[in-house]
């Protein structure tokens, strides 16, 4: 049968930048290997498959798929599907929507009109520490780097999950982060673990002003040598800045740049609320734009 879709680009306000989503609405009667399948077509780094949410309260449910593997959760899908669905509903002022992921309900604050929006989730799920890095010197050889790029300040890698694992990797400069060329065979040797399949590289050293950090990410094992914007990575950041950034009590918020050696330059706004030096919350937002629409059949 023909289901209707679309394509959007997230984590930026214009077209052919940020992230490119694929989302298939009328999903029903799709099983994983179908949507599996689907998702393989389209080959972006995620597609999403929206369902008939089981709470009646919440406005849908979504699967989410990269190339090779279901996902129970990631940031840019999040974003691009409550901008689609606010807009399927037609626009207007900002509303509140509650989106049902694989790792469990997801509040999300939208605001869409015309072919365009910006949306913020809640973290549903806090991150979490991940297991240890590898060595500073495998690490840096799997990124084709020496082990002196590796950390600035008070930051150390370290691997955080808040959903999806990733291996947080900071660099001295944003030359190092331009440097980074992952040799796939070291990667897979030094990466395989679940935890620290995905390596998130960021610096302070940013490509515009007033952003906090430039950032590159690099995931093969899930069939994306490299991502121009990863939501998934920015919401278990927040557990780094958490761990190393020396916070104060509060809220603070974050503007994270990403796929700018890609061509694709990205914003992701990360949100965090420390109450007694712990992380209490977290959000991540950014904008899509609508760039295809169309149908599949399936």
């Amino acid at each position: 049968m023909k289901r209707g879709f679309a394509t959007l680009d997230v984590f930026t306000g214009r077209r052919f930048a940020g992230n490119p989503l694929a989302v298939v609405l009328e999903a029903d009667g799709l099983d994983a290997a179908a949507m599996q399948g689907i998702a393989r077509e389209f080959n972006l780094s995620e597609t999403v498959f929206v369902l008939p949410p089981q709470d009646p309260a919440h406005r849908a449910r979504y699967r989410i798929f990269t190339p090779r593997e279901e996902v129970a959760f990631a940031g840019h899908p999040t974003v691009g599907t409550a901008v689609l669905l606010a807009l399927s509903d037609g626009g207007g002022q900002a509303r509140d929507m509650v989106l049902e992921a694989e790792i469990g309900p997801v509040p999300c604050r939208v605001e869409a009109a015309g072919d365009n929006g910006q949306a913020v989730f809640q973290l549903p799920a806090l991150p979490r520490a991940a297991g240890a890095p590898p060595a500073v010197d495998t690490l840096a050889a799997a990124l084709g780097l020496a082990a002196g790029d590796i950390g600035f300040g008070g930051y150390l890698p370290c691997c955080f999950s808040a959903g999806i694992g990733f291996t947080f990797t900071p660099l001295k400069s944003l030359d190092a982060v331009r440097r980074a060329t992952p040799d796939l065979a070291q990667f897979a040797a030094a990466l395989g673990g679940d935890a620290h399949r995905a390596v998130f590289v960021y610096c302070a050293q940013t490509a515009e002003a007033g952003h906090d950090f430039h950032a590159r990410m690099f995931a093969p094992a899930y069939g994306i040598v490299e991502d121009p914007a990863t939501g998934s990575a920015v919401a278990a950041f927040a557990g780094v800045l958490t761990r190393q950034a020396g916070l104060p009590d509060g809220n603070h918020t974050f503007a994270i740049e990403q796929g700018y050696e890609m061509g694709r330059p990205s914003l992701i706004r990360l949100g965090l609320t420390l109450v007694g030096a712990r992380l209490t919350a977290g959000s991540v937002g950014g904008g899509a734009v609508k760039v295809t629409e169309g149908t599949i059949e399936a």
